[in-house]
């Protein structure tokens, strides 16, 4: 359970922060090397180290920032 949520709460936060517009593969790869990354920060969860947590904050705040710059886009 632990792997699935900081697996899904890393792409999310890719996702709000850092993702580009790529083709189908190249987004389908760059998901994959995600899914093993998170394989390392599920041990630091395990050590003890709140990383789960740390990924929820930062989804929230790059959530309001996305949120902010759209809100201010439409205004224009």
């Amino acid at each position: 359970m632990l792997f699935i949520t900081v697996a899904l709460l890393a792409m999310l936060t890719y996702k709000l922060g850092f993702a580009k517009k790529l083709p189908l593969l190249k987004s389908i790869v760059v998901y994959v090397l995600l899914v093993f990354g998170c394989f390392m920060l599920v041990i630091f969860a395990i050590g003890g180290l709140p990383i789960a947590e740390v990924l929820i904050i930062t989804s929230i705040v790059l959530g309001i920032y996305r949120y902010r710059l759209h809100r201010e886009r439409d205004a224009k």
